[in-house]
């Protein structure tokens, strides 16, 4: 059940990222570094909302997004 919603949310991501013009590579990468269907999920969201034109805006909310979700696991294992 886990693998099948890792799976979807990765399709999505990278498909939508084909649709904007971005190599199938640039999901896989940003798939992997997510590395969750919920932070797939909102980077996926950000490219329905905000349709990036170059890849350096693409790795750029890939990259805010990573460092969010590290920011709140480090808040959590302090509490």
């Amino acid at each position: 059940m886990a693998n099948e919603e890792w799976s979807r949310a990765r399709d999505e991501l990278v498909d939508s990222l084909v649709q904007l013009g971005f190599p199938k590579e640039l999901g896989d990468a940003c798939a992997r570094n997510l590395g969750s269907p919920k932070a797939m999920r909102r980077m996926t969201s950000y490219l329905y909302n905000v349709k990036p034109k170059s890849v350096e805006l693409v790795v750029d909310e890939m990259l805010a997004i990573c460092s969010e979700i590290g920011v709140w696991r480090e808040k959590k294992a302090r509490n």
